[in-house]
C-alpha cells in the first residue's frame, strides 16, 4: 500500500484517481478553502486522516509518514504587477 498526502487538495481530483487505481491510502490532506474542504469531506472518509488548513504553517515534524505527496497547483490567482 502506498501512503500519500494530498496537499492543495481542492475537492480531491488526485485522490480520486489514486483511489480508483488502487493500492493507495490517503493519510492526510491540506486545503485552505472552506468550501473545497466541505466538498472533500463529503466525498471521502477523512476521519482517520490528518488535516491542515494552510500549507504555509505545516510543521513537517507533525506530518504522518507517507510515500507520495500529490496535489493541485494552488488555485488562487496571481496578483497583478
Amino acid at each position: 500500500m502506498i501512503r500519500f498526502f494530498d496537499i492543495f487538495a481542492g475537492i480531491g481530483g488526485f485522490r480520486s484517481g489514486l483511489e480508483r487505481a488502487g493500492g493507495f491510502e490517503c493519510v492526510g490532506y491540506c486545503e485552505v478553502d472552506k468550501y473545497a474542504k466541505q466538498a472533500y469531506e463529503a466525498l471521502y472518509d477523512t476521519s482517520k486522516e490528518v488535516y491542515y488548513d494552510d500549507a504555509r504553517t505545516i510543521d513537517p515534524e507533525t506530518m504522518p509518514d507517507f510515500d507520495l505527496i500529490c496535489g493541485g497547483f494552488p488555485c488562487q490567482s496571481y496578483p497583478e504587477k
